[in-house]
């Protein structure tokens, strides 16, 4: 049945009618025929006939053609269909990142923050400092809570060695890091960092209850400031 419309389609397309042929039929049709030597008649019932079937015929021609046609159309079917996308899925945002807690006095800033290169067994804390003044005075202890098994393995600045008189001890159920700056000596506008190392007892350490403070005097003013702060904890290397 598919074969058979889409030949039709095909034969009423293509099928153009010779209308001047037509025409002419039409025409001669409609002549009348020469009069005889009595004077005959000019025409007769049965060019009148003759006329009027070959304006039929054209008539019926042109409206089985048309209807060929309009056939045609009305039987074809679409082949195939455009299938909307779906939209987008949207892309989740990223949460938002956690930093350390800041605390800053007059033209001095600090926070405390667990180095990310702890593990289950050691720990590094280190405390900013940022100082938009340059300073004659300046001294910063850190306090490590004993969680278990915390003892000193060290300390370290990013300021000259010499500059400072380094300390620690215990005191208070806590391990404490302190550096002070020796008379006579400067620190430059800018951030420096303040490193405790310590062993602890195995497993993540939780540092909520460490604290730093730091307490400085501007070289050209003599303005001081003092700042206390926690920690920001660090997720522990794998051991």
């Amino acid at each position: 049945m598919d074969e058979l419309r889409r030949q039709l389609r095909e034969a009423a397309a293509a099928h153009r009618p010779d209308r001047a042929r037509m025409l002419a039929r039409v025409e001669r049709a409609m002549t009348p025929p020469t009069a005889g030597a009595a004077g005959g008649r000019t025409g007769s019932p049965a060019s009148w006939l003759r006329i009027t079937g070959a304006t039929a015929a054209v008539a019926g021609v042109l409206v089985a053609g048309g209807y060929a046609v309009a056939s045609a159309t009305r039987d074809a079917k679409p082949t195939h269909s455009t299938a909307t996308p779906p939209p987008p899925t949207p892309t989740p945002a990223p949460p938002p990142t956690t930093g350390a807690d800041h605390a800053e006095d007059a033209y001095l800033r600090g926070e405390g923050v667990v180095d990310p290169h702890s593990n289950r067994f050691w720990a590094q804390s280190n405390v900013r400092l940022k100082t938009r003044e340059p300073l004659n005075a300046l001294t910063v202890e850190l306090r490590v809570t004993q969680t278990g098994g915390v003892t000193d393995t060290g300390s370290w600045r990013s300021l000259p060695v010499d500059d400072f008189t380094v300390s620690s001890r215990e005191e208070n159920g806590a391990l404490v890091f302190r550096w002070t700056l020796k008379p006579g000596r400067t620190v430059p506008s800018g951030q420096h960092v303040f490193a405790g190392q310590y062993n602890h007892a195995e497993g993540g350490r939780d540092a909520g209850d460490d604290t730093y403070s730091a307490s400085a005097a501007a070289r050209s003013s003599g303005e001081e400031a003092t700042l206390h702060g926690d920690f920001t904890p660090a997720v522990p290397d794998s051991p």
